[in-house]
């Protein structure tokens, strides 16, 4: 090339060079648009746990109703549009005893506000932006017990009408442990801009799915663990009662048959587990000791078998995380998570009570093992905080139910009742969590 023409050449390069350049700092950030999935939004929004559970419940009423008439009612109260669910319908909702009916609407007129603004950014939640990223970023499975239950009636109605659920109808033919989904509704608008992962199929690959795992293990997984720490304990030995307990075991729901199975049956992102409530001397008989009363009948022992019980959870877990391909997402493959949601005791008298609490009261008769229900979560917590565990995050998002003694179902103290905000604020969290403070670009095996 002539000398002349390279001098040329190189003047026109660098002055295209400085023209894009002073374009550049002279535009502002907002004219580039780019349309991000949830996953890869920036840190803007960021509300760690312990900032979320410190807040405070604000009356914030929905409709000018101020009774109730109708059982159908508490949707309006509750801002639902329906529930996709029809498992125990009005009583998710707490709406199934008229004689409960003075609770409502005031019941699901608060919103949780969490104190520190600066430090607690969470963005308004839209369930469309859920569904979507459900179906672009993987699905949850949501594993625990009759309360977990309770979350996944939650989701689906917070979900609805984009979702639909299974089984449906719910009859008799179905006990506690059958698998309850929730899929993407084929009418739903949404299915005209979701971007669907290779392999996806919206007639088989569920949204959500709940199973009833109460006690994170099968009895018999737990037995053979109590077996290896003490081999000297008498053959005749009974670790559990009759009581009823809904049991899977690990070696089934990490594998391929559920958390890791492939698509287009599954592909779920993140593990979502809750379990204390039936860890009791009375299921776990042979740790009760009348003599106790006062120590709770032996419930140190329990603690003692959940520690070293969640501590080899935890290590399948995050084993099965690093040895696994990853979910499949539109961009490509990421790490699975878990999430550990801290468990919750119930309020005594529940029924007696119309608004939520300032502070959490003190228990007066520690009814099953509420009263120590705190040290289930601390177990829990210390444990899977353990750097070992990268992608196992506990949730110590308990306090806003702590506060909710008026937001139980019609028939016990423990259970929470679909539209009080309480569930509502889990799944808000809990997709928050998973959007804004997992790490997701995170090479397998570090930390």
């Amino acid at each position: 090339m002539p000398p002349r023409l390279r001098f040329l050449l190189l003047i026109a390069s660098t002055s295209i060079f400085l023209t894009l350049t002073l374009i550049l700092f002279n535009t502002p950030l907002s004219s580039f648009r780019f349309k991000l999935s949830p996953f890869q939004s920036q840190k803007k929004y960021t509300c760690p746990p312990s900032a979320y559970s410190n807040g405070t419940w604000q009356y914030a009423p929905r409709t000018n109703k101020t009774a109730m008439t109708h059982s159908d009612d508490v949707l309006i109260f509750s801002g639902f549009e329906g529930c996709a669910s029809s498992r125990e319908f009005y009583w998710h909702l707490a709406s199934d005893r008229e004689d409960q009916w003075d609770r409502f609407p005031r019941a699901q007129s608060y919103k949780w506000v969490p104190h520190e603004q600066e430090v607690c950014r969470m963005k308004e939640f839209d369930k469309a932006d859920m569904v979507r990223g459900l179906v672009e970023e993987g699905g949850w499975l949501v594993l625990g017990d009759s309360v977990s239950e309770n979350h996944f009636f939650s989701l689906s109605c917070t979900l609805y009408p984009h979702v639909i659920a299974t089984p449906s109808p719910w009859t008799s033919e179905y006990d506690r442990g059958y698998p309850q989904n929730l899929y993407l509704n084929p009418d739903s608008p949404l299915t005209k801009t979701i971007k669907f992962p290779k392999g996806f199929d919206i007639r088989k690959t569920p949204l959500v799915t709940f199973r009833r795992v109460d006690l994170l293990f099968s009895q018999s997984d737990l037995e053979n663990l109590h077996r290896s720490s003490h081999p000297d304990q008498d053959r005749e030995f009974k670790l559990f009662s009759d009581e009823a307990a809904w049991t899977l075991s690990p070696s089934y729901y990490l594998s391929s048959e559920l958390f890791t199975r492939p698509l287009p049956d599954a592909n779920y992102a993140t593990l979502v587990v809750s379990t204390g409530g039936h860890w009791t001397t009375t299921l776990f008989s042979g740790y009760r000791d009348e003599t106790k009363a006062d120590e709770g009948y032996g419930i140190d022992g329990v603690i003692a078998l959940f520690r070293q019980a969640m501590d080899h959870w935890a290590s399948l877990v995050q084993d099965t995380i690093n040895t696994d391909a990853g979910v499949v997402t539109i961009a490509g493959r990421r790490k699975r998570q878990t999430l550990v949601r801290a468990y919750l005791p119930g309020h005594e008298d529940c029924h007696s009570h119309r608004e939520p609490w300032k502070e959490i009261q003190p228990m007066i008769w520690g009814w099953f093992n509420w009263g120590r229900i705190w040290e289930f979560n601390q177990v829990f917590g210390e444990i899977v905080q353990n750097d070992r565990y990268p992608n196992i995050h506990y949730l110590g998002i308990d306090t806003p139910a702590r506060l909710r003694p008026d937001a139980h179902a019609t028939g016990d103290c423990l259970h929470i009742m679909t539209g009080a905000g309480v569930m509502e604020g889990w799944t808000e969290y809990i997709w928050h969590y998973t959007v804004n403070e997992v790490d997701h670009f995170r090479i397998r095996g570090s930390r």
